[in-house]
């Protein structure tokens, strides 16, 4: 019994010293032997096991060195393998694996520039001449433990233009319960760092029958330099810094397709920085955090619960081809294709709302497109630096610090969204939008409020069509948009808007051009396309001003930049084909207003200011026919009132049109360029007064222009190559009435609609006939002040042959004449005796012959002591002693004896031959008909004065002259004006 069983024990240990050596000894030599010449026959790169080591007891596996790779350039390696083998796996229908170790494992993962992975080509295994399995149920396998120490694994991808190189030197992963039987879960831990101090931090359930795995996953500190070059590849933008965080909540089930849900997500990237190729900023940033985020990839749905982003800098530029740079950096190059996700090929779902697998779509099927929520957005104390370069004076704005906020933001667009921007804008702006926003349809309700926006952010757009510099302008508005659709686009704005300190200044002559103190513009609602309304147009210290230059140009026009006739021509088309807008100003109140013309083509230069500029325009409505009242008040030059009252349709004047406009006792000192110019003399004193009162209905204008200038006195003479030829003296003395002023009337009547009148040359043609006329026939202009307009000419004074007294139509002359001086009191008359011999010579002759018979007949009655009269004149000669006197007669007036021949005669022959003779010598004497000249001249004198009341020094006689009758016999004394 006892030698049975030493027998059996001695049996036993021997088996077990045989078990002991074939497991301690041999077949760890066995195996290492056979492992290497697998090695050595499979492997294309040099490779080895160092030591194998088997615990036939405890059924644990020892690898130790495997190295497969050149020496010190090994691909895949490892320090030591340690397996537990559980002798359970015998009965239980499954490999149990107590513990697997794997300390420091080194994994070389690289992708060479031909997209080949060197792990696939580490090994040339034969082909296989089974025919591959069908897929069935996967080897049953429990492991209670998996641990991987001193990870190391070092990956690098040549393919993109800048290598990738991403390498992680501490890799530890803990798994516990893995197994592929159905239903089975596994606790998964892991974790990884690298150099650079980026960490992973994976923990959770792994399921290997269905591949599923739910955990948390979090990726700490990551620099992006490191996948950046993926990213390059696709646009060229440079990242200076960047690091990544990520930490979220998962479920992966891939039994009918793939499931990943993300709950918890958390991404953040701090810092930021990236740049363009050439090394200019395009994006910093401080941070920027994305939290409280979902992600169901069957439904293709993403949900954010917060988003926070703090201290981004962005630089953006329009380039000169009107390109935004981002848009040329974001292009994809030419011939790139968008990559093909592969799609898992499971039973397709009946749809994404009865399964939460993804399915695979036809061709034909449009792709789903993701939807995205915002629940609420907060970026804070952003800075856009923005550079437009299109103008030939690239434009720079500065926004910031900028605020957004969204709240509700949904991909879908089916429903709003609540935005607010808050943002500086250059260095003193502001602007705030806040309201709703919906995607589709395209819907917008925002309030936009501005403060202190600088309008010469402008400045260079304005260049290219005006010679103007903005020197100064903000622009103050609380609008209310709203965006009802885009395709047609339903734009509606209204609300209020204000600019304040507006300076333009023109930059040919650098001189002030438009300002004003404060524009406002009440109750604006424009529609696009449709009208613009504004309730009221509020503007305060209004300045503009208007020269015309040498060559009779104006200011405005040189201001306007000449374009290429085929940009021209294509905006006037563009203009004509729009449908014109329509536009209602319920009202325009100007407050202390002020204006400057000037006019250079003078010598001397003309200017004049108006100031003191107040008063009121009326509703202006383009689609109305009722005119706007128009009441504004100023003066000219501080002082001379100014008012211009009526009513007017604005868009359209030609239809109608009352307007009166007064000037009030302007100084005429500051027209006299125009007097020198046009009159060619200097003003030395007076005032103008004016009224104006233009009506034009259906385009037939009837205006009435009255001019009023008191008290005008004319400078010295000025040389112009363009006064007119007149005596212009004379004609303000004839217009000048009694209380020293000059009052015209110039009505002028035409048809607009004529494209040739024009109602400035016909002003200054009627006003230049009324000069003319009144110049070149004054007694006329004077008749027709006193006639009723019926303009007799009292040129001159008409007497009978030989007599100087005026008969009654002559004095009737006189009266009108003496009247029309006394309404011109600046007028002087000069009287020129005349004489006509052929009328006057005859009765002359015979006057002087009947006082030489009184003369000679008076001188004989006093010799001979008989009684006389007082005087010769007195004296009635009788015919009978007529006969001897004429004897004596003629002997003194011819001085010569009668001739010889004559004493034949009879007597009464005689007689009428001495007569006669006498006759004839009186009727030729000069100093008879100058005498009968100067008693004419004389008369009109005396009786202008005497019955006229005419001042006497306002009288001159000028020489007599000698001239022809008129064709009834009788002689026109003629009268001339002069002026003081």
């Amino acid at each position: 019994m006892l030698k049975g069983l030493r027998r059996a024990v001695t049996a036993l240990l021997i088996a077990i010293g045989l078990y002991s050596l074939i497991g301690f000894l041999v077949l760890p030599g066995i195996a290492l032997r056979i492992a290497n010449q697998q090695l050595e026959r499979y492997a294309t790169q040099p490779a080895r096991l160092d030591r194998l080591q088997v615990n036939p007891f405890t059924l644990q596996l020892d690898l130790w060195g495997l190295h497969i790779g050149e020496p010190g350039k090994e691909q895949v390696a490892f320090e030591h393998l340690a397996v537990d083998l559980q002798i359970d796996s015998l009965w239980s229908g499954a490999l149990h694996l107590a513990d697997v170790t794997l300390v420091k494992p080194h994994t070389e993962v690289r992708f060479s520039k031909d997209g080949t992975l060197n792990l696939t080509q580490l090994f040339k295994l034969p082909a296989s001449e089974q025919p591959e399995p069908e897929p069935g149920e996967p080897f049953a396998l429990r492991i209670d433990r998996i641990e991987l120490l001193g990870g190391n694994l070092h990956f690098q991808d040549l393919r993109p233009q800048e290598p990738i190189d991403i390498h992680y030197d501490d890799l530890n992963l803990e798994l516990h319960n893995l197994s592929t039987l159905p239903d089975d879960n596994a606790d998964m831990t892991l974790v990884a760092t690298g150099p650079a101090g980026g960490r992973i931090d994976w923990s959770g359930e792994l399921s290997l029958s269905p591949i599923s795995s739910s955990g948390t996953l979090k990726i700490t500190d990551e620099p992006m330099q490191a996948f950046w070059p993926y990213v390059r590849d696709a646009v060229p933008l440079v990242l200076e810094k960047g690091a990544v965080s990520l930490s979220t909540d998962y479920q992966l089930n891939l039994r009918d397709g793939t499931e990943l849900l993300l709950s918890n997500a958390r991404v953040k990237i701090a810092p930021f920085a990236m740049q363009s190729p050439d090394g200019k900023p395009l994006i910093k940033l401080e941070s920027f955090e994305v939290s409280d985020t979902s992600l169901d990839l069957a439904k293709q749905q993403v949900v954010i619960g917060k988003v926070r982003g703090q201290k981004l800098e962005a630089w953006a530029a329009r380039e000169n081809d009107g390109e935004l740079d981002w848009q040329k950096l974001l292009a994809g190059k030419p011939g790139d294709q968008p990559a093909q996700t592969p799609t898992h090929t499971g039973e397709p779902a009946e749809s994404a709302g009865d399964s939460t697998a993804t399915r695979q779509r036809t061709p034909d099927e449009p792709a789903k497109p993701w939807r995205v929520q915002v629940k609420d957005m907060q970026l804070r104390d952003y800075h856009a630096h923005l550079v437009d370069r299109v103008p030939s004076e690239a434009v720079a704005l500065e926004l910031g610090p900028l605020n957004v906020d969204v709240q509700n933001f949904d991909s879908l667009g089916t429903s709003p969204f609540a935005l607010k921007v808050d943002t500086g804008v250059g260095k003193q702006g502001k602007l705030l939008a806040e309201g709703q926003v919906q995607m589709s349809p395209t819907t917008a309700a925002l309030k936009v409020t501005t403060r202190n926006i600088d309008l010469r952010v402008a400045q260079a757009y304005i260049t290219p069509i005006m010679h103007l510099e903005l020197r100064s302008g903000l622009l103050n508005s609380d609008l209310d948009v709203e965006l009802a659709s885009t395709e047609p686009l339903g734009l509606r704005v209204h609300g209020e808007a204000q600019v304040t300190q507006l300076h333009t200044l023109d930059t040919l002559k650098g001189r002030d051009f438009l300002r004003w103190q404060q524009l406002d513009l009440g109750g604006v609602d424009y529609r696009h396309g449709d009208r613009l309304d504004i309730e009221r147009i509020d503007l305060q210290q209004p300045y503009a001003r208007f020269i015309i230059n040498e060559d009779l140009s104006t200011n405005v026009n040189e201001l306007i930049v000449k374009q290429p006739a085929g940009n021209a021509g294509e905006a006037q088309a563009s203009a004509a084909a729009e449908k014109p807008l329509a536009i209602r100003v319920g009202g325009i109140n100007l407050k202390d207003g002020s204006a400057n013309f000037a006019d250079f083509s003078l010598r001397p230069n003309f200017a004049t200011a108006v100031q003191q500029l107040n008063g009121r325009i009326g509703t202006l409505d383009s689609t109305s026919s009722k005119p706007a009242t128009v009441d504004v008040s100023g003066k000219v030059d501080r002082y001379a009132p100014v008012s211009i009252k009526g009513s007017l349709t604005p868009f359209d004047p030609l239809q109608s049109l009352d307007i009166a406009t007064q000037f009030k006792q302007v100084e005429l000192t500051t027209l006299t360029p125009y007097s020198g110019k046009f009159a060619g003399y200097r003003i030395r004193k007076g005032r103008l007064n004016l009224d104006l009162h233009y009506r034009i209905n259906d385009g037939k204008l009837n205006a009435q222009n009255t001019v009023l200038v008191e008290q005008l006195q004319l400078g010295e003479k000025v040389d112009s190559p363009d006064a007119v030829d007149l005596p212009i003296r004379l004609a303000v003395a004839l217009l000048k009435d009694t209380q020293g002023r000059i009052s015209l009337e110039l009505p002028l009547q035409g048809d607009l609609n004529n494209p040739e009148f024009s109602v400035m040359p016909i002003v200054w043609q009627t006003l230049r006939n009324l000069v003319l006329r009144a110049a070149q026939a004054p007694f006329k202009f004077i008749g027709g002040l006193v006639s009723g307009g019926s303009e007799m000419d009292l040129s001159s004074v008409v007497f009978a042959p030989g007599s100087a007294e005026l008969d009654g139509q002559a004095q009737k002359s006189l009266d009108l004449l003496a009247d029309a001086l006394r309404e011109r009191p600046a007028l002087r008359l000069e009287i020129e005796g005349l004489s006509a011999q052929s009328s006057d010579g005859p009765l002359l002759a015979q006057q002087r012959l009947e006082r030489e018979y009184q003369n000679y007949l008076y001188r004989i009655m006093q010799r001979r002591g008989d009684e006389v009269p007082a005087s010769a004149d007195l004296l009635a000669v009788p015919d009978d002693d007529k006969a001897p006197l004429l004897e004596g007669i003629y002997r003194a007036r011819l001085k010569q004896q009668p001739p010889a021949e004559w004493a034949d005669l009879d007597d009464d022959e005689r007689t009428v031959r001495l007569r006669d003779a006498v006759l004839q010598s009186w009727g030729d004497s000069r100093a008879l008909q100058r005498q009968l000249a100067q008693d004419r001249a004389a008369m009109i004198k005396g009786y202008l004065v005497d019955r006229g009341q005419l001042a006497g020094e306002r009288l001159y006689l000028l020489d007599v002259i000698f001239g022809e009758a008129e064709k009834d016999g009788r002689v026109a004394t003629p009268l001339h004006l002069d002026s003081e």
